[in-house]
């Protein structure tokens, strides 16, 4: 039990760590262009730039990953998870520097809902328009959450699934948003059991896409991810990735950049210097990635330069501490 429970938590520690360095790296350079950037390119910290903030700050992405990290330290309370995005959003609460700066907005009008009473899961959008990458980006928590609830193959149970598309609700409920949660928590499922990096991302998205290719509701939706379930999908150019805000764009851009590099570092800098939704792409890519390379592979001046990373630890030990005691 000692073993698995140092094991979830230095798991843990790389996600969490992983995702915001990837964040951190990309604010400076959101919305550049991939030209821009290719002149210019991302080499490390950068400060100010875009958001005019000082180098390492990270942004929504972290921010309300880490509300949610928070929350699931005590259970699975949708109401909860909410109250806490909206102390962030109100009250500048789980930010790098006591000010929230970045906000998509079907997040925002997810919240404003909540905030004039409407309940958890009927907050988030359900219109093609609100396909954003609000939820995908931080949904990598409730990974461990249903580790310890469901055991390592969580996705062998259907309400993993059922548990994955609720949280992604709260802000984004479009099944096209659901299908992109479901998954990236099915390939962390892999890579948190010891698959290798091609080996776990290619069998997740098969798990996932055989779960959803028997639920007519999602037939539609699933469409969109056709070009992810190609097997020479790794093999696209760069040319051919897009990394917009959009949902689907966010998805394929985070695996291509996994499955076409061969370290944390080189991971998110080729996610980050794609350009547009930079902060984004490093944060998903940036989450894989720092599972499977471990907290040790991120480069430490990085780290030392990456805003209250002390206190994204403490919410790692708040959490796995939570979940290790849940199992005992």
């Amino acid at each position: 039990m000692a073993n698995d429970t140092e094991r979830i938590k230095e798991q843990m520690l790389g996600a969490m760590i992983g995702l915001s360095v990837g964040d951190a790296l990309g604010v400076p350079v959101e919305f550049k262009s991939r030209d821009s950037l290719a002149r210019n390119p991302v080499t490390g910290m950068r400060g100010y730039g875009t958001h005019k903030q000082p180098p390492g700050t990270w942004s929504d992405d972290t921010s309300m990953a880490l509300c949610l990290l928070d929350s699931l330290a005590n259970g699975l309370d949708h109401t909860d998870i909410m109250k806490k995005f909206l102390s962030w959003y109100k009250d500048d609460e789980y930010t790098p520097h006591g000010i929230r700066f970045d906000m998509g907005g079907g997040t925002g009008r997810a919240l404003n809902r909540f905030a004039r009473g409407t309940e958890p899961l009927q907050c988030g959008g359900i219109t093609e328009n609100d396909n954003g990458n609000g939820s995908l980006m931080r949904i990598l928590p409730l990974a461990f959450y249903l580790r310890s609830r469901y055991g390592n193959n969580y996705t062998d149970n259907d309400g993993s699934y059922e548990i994955i598309h609720n949280v992604s609700s709260l802000t984004h409920a479009h099944k096209r948003s659901l299908i992109a949660c479901g998954i990236y928590l099915t390939i962390a499922e892999r890579i948190l059991d010891g698959d290798d990096l091609n080996t776990g991302i290619r069998s997740g998205i098969n798990k996932a896409k055989s779960y959803y290719e028997k639920r007519e509701e999602f037939a539609e939706d699933l469409d969109h991810y056709r070009r992810l379930f190609l097997d020479k999908f790794a093999d696209f150019n760069q040319d051919q990735i897009p990394s917009s805000g959009y949902v689907v764009d966010t998805l394929e851009a985070s695996v291509w950049c996994l499955l076409n590099t061969g370290s944390y570092k080189e991971c998110v800098l080729k996610g980050v210097n794609l350009g547009r939704d930079t902060d984004t792409t490093g944060a998903v890519a940036g989450g894989i990635a720092g599972i499977y390379y471990g907290y040790d592979a991120i480069p430490k001046e990085w780290i030392d330069e990456t805003a209250r990373t002390d206190y994204i630890k403490d919410l790692c030990d708040k959490l796995s501490g939570a979940l290790t005691r849940a199992q005992a």
